[in-house]
């Protein structure tokens, strides 16, 4: 017992040592419901793009800081707050995380996976019933090892039909047992085999598949590119130096599944088509009126993004100097895809196969509570985040605002019955644009039951649909004191 008590009494003491006191000093104490608020609200009066939509955020709502402090103690949570207090009605993509650190790990291309890339249709206009099909499969993965394939059925999880109600809960685990089904005489059916998966921590390259396709029209590219990751430039950099090398005369690139990213990708992916139009304008901002005045009167080449010779590693743009592109894409594309597009327009000649796009052209970026609002000095007492949009983005011709996307210049939806198989000449919608590049004018086959898509395995990833910048802002001073 002796011992023991002796043991405790080292203990106390250590613990009563100058440099446990020092050790206190670093305690992290949680923020309070209402700091977090107030940082919510800082952030969005200050850069958010339709702050004039949002009476609460004008500059003159409050007189007070405990006149503010009531209004934010009226929401129940910070969630509570932005998403009715902060957001305006016709905003569906400004959004807020409660762990910034996800958020970044997206940023990369980091997210939870099993590697089976899906869309969800409906099994008609009235049926309640829904059914996935896979589009593709990521290389090393639990989708991979269990045999998935493009052009997979499932109808249950778990053993549970899935429905426009349940689906998108019954999906989001981080395993499930899909059962697998097929289409016959118009009847869905299922056959009774069940394949179980497991999502993992997964770093996808957004590079698909990047091919050189030989036709009667000479060396076409052809890069399916899934998502503007800028940790990835490089490896797309180097893929437009593999096309240089076996000299393509044209390019395909196939973002019928890309929902956006970066923007400076977005430009250096565009750099990397032409290449002929370096310092020229690729895009503008338009930020809100506070923003926008403060920009155009103290740094209005802030506000021009332009065609560049570098990525950001620093090392040169493999430029193919194309004056004529082809896109595929669908209504899943999205953000810095259409960017991408709509940016192109005013310098070469665009070719869009496929379906009408999303129709956003706005840009956003991660704010954090600290008093420039950037990560640096964050606050370690919350990791809250807001991504708010904070400019509209248009081209060179001052073309933006396309809500209802961009139309394609030849229409033609993917068949779940004939999906083919990606980066093959026969691939409906490839077929179909190479066919283009060929001069010829396609016959469209229209003789399929087509399928409204309720949704798809990327919603789940925080960045779905979002266009994002990472670049330092020119942020007002914000205090807080009246």
């Amino acid at each position: 017992m002796k011992s023991v008590r002796n043991l405790l009494l080292l203990i106390f003491l250590l613990f009563l040592s100058p440099g446990c006191y020092n050790d206190l000093d670093d305690v992290i104490i949680p923020a309070s419901d209402l700091e977090i608020k107030n940082f919510l609200w800082r952030a969005m009066n200050d850069i958010y793009l339709y702050k004039a939509d949002v009476p609460n955020l004008a500059d003159d709502r409050f007189t007070t800081q405990a006149e503010l402090d009531e209004f934010l103690q009226t929401f129940s949570s910070p969630e509570s707050l932005f998403y009715e207090g902060l957001v305006a009605d016709h905003d569906e993509f400004s959004f807020l995380v409660s762990d910034y650190r996800a958020l970044e790990k997206s940023f990369d291309g980091i997210n939870l996976s099993n590697g089976m890339q899906y869309g969800v249709i409906a099994y008609s206009k009235l049926s309640p019933e829904v059914l996935g099909y896979v589009r593709y499969v990521l290389p090393n993965t639990s989708a991979e090892e269990q045999g998935i394939k493009r052009g997979d059925l499932f109808n249950t999880v778990d053993g549970i039909q899935l429905t426009r109600e349940n689906y998108f809960r019954l999906l989001q685990p981080a395993s499930y047992t899909i059962g697998l089904a097929e289409i016959i005489d118009d009847k869905i059916i299922s056959t009774g085999e069940t394949v179980s998966l497991q999502k993992e921590e997964y770093s996808t390259n957004p590079v698909y598949i990047a091919k050189t396709l030989e036709i009667a029209g000479g060396k076409i590219g052809y890069l399916m590119y899934n998502g503007f990751t800028s940790s990835f430039d490089a490896v797309l950099n180097d893929t437009f130096a593999m096309f240089k090398a076996e000299g393509v005369t044209d390019l395909v690139v196939d973002l019928r599944y890309n929902s956006g990213g970066s923007v400076e990708t977005a430009n250096d992916l565009a750099s990397m088509i032409t290449g002929q139009f370096n310092n020229k304008v690729f895009s503008k901002e338009q930020w809100n009126e506070d923003y926008q005045t403060l920009l155009a009167n103290t740094a209005p080449e802030s506000l021009i993004n332009r065609f560049n010779d570098k990525i950001k590693t620093g090392a040169a743009i493999n430029s193919l100097g194309l004056g004529k592109i082809y896109f595929i894409t669908t209504l899943r594309t999205a953000s810095a895809s259409e960017l991408l597009i709509n940016s192109l327009k005013p310098y070469i000649e665009v070719v869009q196969v496929g379906e009408n796009t999303t129709g956003k052209f706005q840009a956003s970026t991660t704010l954090y509570d600290s008093s420039n609002l950037r990560r640096s000095g964050a606050n370690p007492g919350h990791t809250y985040a807001v991504q708010p949009l904070i400019y509209k983005t248009l081209n060179a011709n001052n073309v933006s605002d396309y809500w209802n996307g961009l139309p394609p210049d030849w229409e033609i939806s993917e068949n779940i019955r004939n999906l083919g198989v990606l980066g093959d000449a026969q691939e409906p919608l490839l077929a179909l644009t190479l066919k283009l590049i060929e001069g010829e004018a396609p016959m469209m086959n229209r003789n399929y039951k087509s399928f409204e898509v309720l949704g798809e395995n990327q919603m789940y990833d925080l960045l779905y649909q979002k266009m994002y910048t990472k670049d330092q802002l020119p942020l007002f001073e914000q205090n807080l004191t009246y």
